[in-house]
């Protein structure tokens, strides 16, 4: 059925475009591999069956390296006249190249296509929504999605004696099961309870989703100028990060970035890591011992901000272009490349109709880990995104990474990481502030 709706809503784009579709129209489709695994070989192979099944258009599939990185490239070639057709953008970048006229709307691709925007957008998880779908338009299609997730060594658990499948629920909770699986050597950590990555961009998220479970607010998600960075449940969660590694020392001191987490799980070097879902197959290919997989833990509430990336359609493109670039994504978003992209990754799928087809039910069957992340979407809310995002989030990475370096103590680090968002914000704060009569 799904097939069908796509294959006539490229027939009435060719009509709307005046036939552009007919010719061969050659695009180029930029991706970023932001976790581990063999994604960017697969992301080719997925381009050549498209091609094959769409003689009319020609993809070349561009690797564009971290999320970040991704942003800078896509930002160079729309400013050099030669955009991609389709990126797959960090989420929470969405809002910047709006707020830019640097991204096309989506409403009149599917209003040609026959669908209004609420029904195209129904199709995905409502918790995608806020980051596709802002400003009175549709500006992204959600294509692979993630939220973090408590991985756990299970032979580490029943050897401290603690239930392996009983995974820790609460903060206070995952304090106890760090000490207990924490091992010494004198006063020399040879196991550690429990690590996170500290790392641009992943640090950030990680500390959403802990502001979050204490019950606060990372940002405004109305208002690209407002960040929470010196608010009570920041600071709680900060303070939370600093007693692990200063106070009960379950947590090494300093920056460790995620794949060095990751490679710790593997060696059992850690016994529990805070990582994407995104790292799932990774974890699950790699892992030689038996582990577990869970929410982010909670003081206040369960809560998590999800992550990956999103379709998006650059401006400066030709009729052919975009219409080339729409049949790609609706192509990408189907319930079966949804599927089999989930499937292989770990990320779930944002298609809520991939997970009625029967391999995707077999899948899970088969893997239960891969539910977990699916049952967290309850309590997903939408990804950090405002004005100049990596500069913001990185005001805040910055006094984050110093207390994990036992630099400065949390209060004054995020005293100095909103003033410094301010600071950044203030042109777009200034240029959208309601102009009050004197």
């Amino acid at each position: 059925m799904h097939r069908l709706r796509t294959i006539a809503a490229a027939g009435a784009l060719a009509l709307a475009f005046g036939g552009a579709a007919a010719a061969e129209t050659k695009i180029e489709l930029y991706f970023p591999v932001p976790v581990e695994g063999k994604l960017a070989s697969e992301m080719r192979n997925l381009m050549e069956r498209f091609n094959a099944e769409h003689p009319e258009i020609d993809v070349t599939a561009v690797y564009t390296g971290s999320y970040d990185e991704t942003n800078i490239k896509t930002r160079a070639a729309i400013k050099a006249g030669r955009p991609p057709a389709a990126v797959i953008m960090s989420a929470n970048f969405i809002l910047e190249y709006q707020i830019n006229g640097e991204i096309e709307p989506l409403d009149p691709l599917i209003e040609a296509s026959g669908e209004t925007p609420d029904a195209w957008m129904g199709r995905f998880w409502p918790a995608l929504h806020g980051n596709a779908r802002f400003a009175d338009h549709v500006w992204a299609a959600p294509f692979h999605n993630s939220t973090p997730l408590v991985y756990y060594n299970k032979a580490h658990f029943a050897e401290a004696g603690l239930d392996p499948e009983d995974a820790p629920d609460t903060w206070q909770e995952l304090v106890d099961a760090a000490k207990a699986l924490t091992k010494r050597d004198g006063d020399r950590v040879t196991r550690y309870g429990f690590m996170l990555p500290g790392n641009y961009d992943y640090l950030g998220w990680i500390m959403t989703a802990l502001a979050m479970s204490n019950g606060g607010l990372y940002y405004n998600p109305d208002f690209g100028g407002e960040v929470y960075y010196d608010q009570p449940s920041m600071l709680g969660a900060l303070t939370f990060v600093e007693d692990l590694i200063e106070k009960h020392k379950v947590t090494p001191a300093g920056v460790t970035d995620g794949k060095a987490v990751s490679t710790a799980f593997f060696a059992g070097d850690a016994s529990m890591v805070i990582l994407s879902t995104g790292s799932l197959s990774f974890i699950r290919e790699n892992m030689k011992e038996p582990y577990g997989v869970t929410f982010v833990p909670r003081n206040v509430r369960n809560a998590v901000a999800i992550g990956g990336a999103s379709l998006m359609m650059p401006k400066g493109l030709t009729e052919e272009q975009k219409a080339a670039s729409w049949t790609l994504m609706n192509w990408l978003t189907s319930p079966e490349i949804s599927g089999h992209w989930s499937r292989f990754t770990g990320y779930f799928a944002p298609n809520r109709e991939a997970y009625d087809l029967p391999e995707m039910k077999t899948f899970l069957a088969a893997n239960p880990d891969a539910q977990v992340a699916l049952d967290q979407l309850a309590y997903a809310r939408s990804w950090f995104a405002t004005f100049n995002t990596v500069a913001v989030r990185k005001a805040l990475e910055d006094e984050v990474q110093a207390v994990m370096s036992d630099k400065i103590q949390p209060a004054e680090a995020l005293k100095a990481a909103q003033a410094k968002a301010d600071e950044i914000m203030a042109p777009y704060v200034a240029q959208t502030a309601l102009k009050l009569p004197q």
